[in-house]
C-alpha cells in the first residue's frame, strides 16, 4: 500500500478544498504500479509515439493520477500546490489540453473507455503494439457506453487494450452491478480478478496478459476498498465529496503512519 502517495493526495485535496479522497485511495496502488512496472513513457516527451496509453475514465479520482505524474516528472510539486486554483493547470477532473501525460479529458462517466477503444483501434490499424490501459469504476459500469464499448472491443479483437475495473463497492450503494466477471466474459473479454491493493497480485496478472492486437481485449476486475488506509474514510459516504478540515488531518496522518510498520 502506497502510504506516501496517500499522504500527498490528502495534502493536494485539502489545499484545493476539493473532495474524492476515497476514490483516489482506492485506485492509487493500481496507478502507481502501472507507472512503475507496466507503462512505457517519457515525461520529457509526453507525446512520444512509442509510449503506452493510460486513460483514467473515472476522472473524479484524478488526485491519484496527479501525484503519480508528479512522482515521475510530468508535472511539478508547484502544480500540485495549485490544484483547483485559477492559476493552476490541475482541476477536479483531468484535462488533456493542459496537463502533460493526460491522454484524455475525463469525468463524465462512461466516456474514457470509448476514447481507449479508439486509440487501440488506431494503433491496431497502424500495426503498432503500444499498450492501452483504461481504468473505470464499478458504478461507471451502469453506463450503457461501457457495454457498447465492450461489444466493439471484442468484435474488433482489440487485444492491445486492457480495462481495469476499480470494484470499490460504489455501485452497491445505489445500483449494484451483477457478477462483473461473468458479465465481461459474456461480452467476449479475457477476464482476470485481483486484489487491487496487492502489488504481488498485480505482478502476477500482468505476467499472464499478452498485449497483442490479434487477441481478445482484457479486463482486470480489481477489488478495492474506497478510502483504503484510513478507517473512518473507508466506504463512508460523506467523505466522497468533502475535503478534510484542519482538525481532521492529524488522525488521517496517524492512521496512515501506522501502516508503515506493517508489511505492505
Amino acid at each position: 500500500m502506497n502510504i506516501e502517495l496517500r499522504k500527498k493526495i490528502v495534502e493536494v485535496i485539502t489545499s484545493a478544498g476539493a473532495g474524492h479522497i476515497p476514490s483516489a485511495f482506492s485506485i492509487v496502488d493500481i496507478v502507481a504500479y502501472l507507472y512503475e512496472h507496466i507503462l512505457k513513457f517519457d515525461p520529457k516527451n509526453p507525446d512520444w509515439p512509442e509510449r503506452d496509453y493510460f486513460i483514467l475514465s473515472k476522472g473524479h479520482g484524478c488526485a491519484a493520477l496527479y501525484v503519480v505524474l508528479e512522482k515521475h516528472g510530468f508535472i511539478t510539486q508547484e502544480d500540485l500546490d495549485k490544484e483547483s486554483k485559477e492559476e493552476g493547470v490541475l482541476g477536479g477532473h483531468p484535462d488533456s489540453t493542459k496537463i502533460p501525460g493526460v491522454e484524455a479529458s475525463t469525468g463524465s462517466l462512461g466516456h474514457g473507455i470509448g476514447t481507449a477503444i479508439g486509440v487501440a483501434l488506431g494503433l491496431k490499424i497502424q500495426r503498432r503494439n503500444n499498450k492501452v490501459i483504461v481504468l473505470i469504476g464499478d458504478g461507471e459500469c451502469n453506463e450503457g457506453t461501457i457495454w457498447e464499448c465492450a461489444l466493439v472491443g471484442a468484435n474488433l479483437k482489440l487485444g492491445n487494450l486492457c480495462c481495469i475495473v476499480d470494484n470499490n463497492g460504489s455501485a452497491s450503494q445505489i445500483l449494484p452491478v451483477s457478477d462483473l466477471k461473468q458479465k465481461w466474459e459474456s461480452f467476449g473479454w479475457e477476464v482476470y480478478e485481483i486484489d487491487g491493493h496487492s502489488e504481488e497480485q498485480m505482478a502476477d496478472v500482468f505476467s499472464k496478459i499478452k498485449f497483442d492486437y490479434t487477441q481478445k481485449p482484457k479486463v482486470i476486475i480489481a477489488n478495492t476498498v474506497k478510502g483504503k488506509g484510513v478507517s473512518f474514510m473507508e466506504v463512508h459516504g460523506p467523505w466522497h465529496y468533502r475535503a478534510p478540515k484542519p482538525d481532521e488531518l492529524e488522525p488521517i496522518y496517524k492512521e496512515l503512519d501506522a501502516h508503515t510498520s506493517k508489511n505492505y
